[in-house]
């Protein structure tokens, strides 16, 4: 390792020696539990949305720009409805799920079932706004709803690169967030036959990413697991939150966007519009005469 990682940061990006794999991780326990302390989720939506907004915070590191975003949303037709999460290009994530309690038995292993939760019927959309007018909007239909595997099969398909996804969020019976988190592994071209023998059975050999988290292993330590033989290196790390960038001038800006005929019409409805931030539930009050007087 070539680089001490700062014990506040929680995300790591690493790379094999002979620079054919790519490894992502990070340690989202503060961002799941912030997630279920904003949207007071039932278990089963606590581990859906913290499994998404832990994969759109590694997919936000891997912008080329800060000022870039990806948003991730599952529309899978299931009782959650929509989940979606949005981050920015240095992977702080806010998210939101549509139906935030919804209670299911858990699958025949034990496990929440955030399949059905999230439903099978529908589409993983990925919307990068890389600040050049028309975003990029890749979509697939989901393979599982689980999301590690409809992240996996993301990348396969929409950027035809070979992708290893993990992502977990362990969830107690009071529903508090005891961990969670995820890695994300990827083979660059021209990897050889060999070194995909060797990851493939690295990845094999690792337990789930909660198990590992829970015994206490670091990101750090996943990298150093699943690019074992490899030789790798951390390259960078950062510190990752779940953090709103919602104010009253945006506010203003979205009821703009509206048209000044609409905002008429809502005004001569209440004059003060209420507007609820979606992420983090903070509540906004415009006064829309005002906002008509300096339109």
């Amino acid at each position: 390792m070539s680089l001490t990682i700062p014990a506040q940061h929680n995300m790591v990006r690493g790379i094999s020696a002979d620079g054919g794999v790519v490894f992502y991780g990070v340690d989202s326990t503060a961002i799941a539990r912030e997630a279920e302390r904003l949207h007071k989720t039932s278990a089963v939506t606590t581990a859906a949305l913290g499994r998404l907004l832990t994969a759109a915070s590694i997919m936000g590191i891997m912008l080329k720009s800060t000022r870039d975003s990806v948003t991730v949303q599952l529309r899978g037709g299931g009782p959650a409805g929509k989940v979606l999460a949005v981050s920015d290009g240095t992977g702080n994530v806010k998210g939101y799920v549509e139906n935030p309690v919804v209670e299911l038995p858990p699958r025949a292993d034990g496990h929440l079932d955030v399949g059905g939760a999230v439903g099978r019927d529908g589409t993983l959309d990925v919307i990068r706004d890389l600040g050049m007018g028309q975003p990029y909007v890749g979509q697939i239909p989901l393979v599982s709803g689980e999301v590690a595997e409809d992240i996996t099969r993301y990348f396969a398909v929409s950027e035809q690169i070979p992708t290893v996804c993990a992502l977990g969020v362990l969830v107690a019976p009071d529903l508090s967030v005891q961990c969670a988190g995820g890695y994300l592994v990827q083979l660059l071209p021209g990897a050889a036959e060999a070194d995909i023998d060797r990851l493939e059975q690295n990845i094999a050999g690792m337990a789930s990413v909660t198990q590992l988290l829970a015994s206490g292993m670091t990101v750090t330590g996943m990298l150093e697991r699943a690019l074992d033989g490899f030789a790798p290196e951390v390259l960078d790390s950062y510190r990752v939150d779940y953090r709103c960038d919602c104010g009253e001038e945006r506010v203003r800006r979205m009821l703009k966007s509206l048209g000044k005929a609409e905002v008429a019409r809502l005004c001569a409805e209440d004059p003060i519009a209420a507007v609820d931030c979606q992420f983090c539930h903070k509540q906004y009050r415009v006064d829309l005469r005002e906002l008509l007087e300096h339109w």
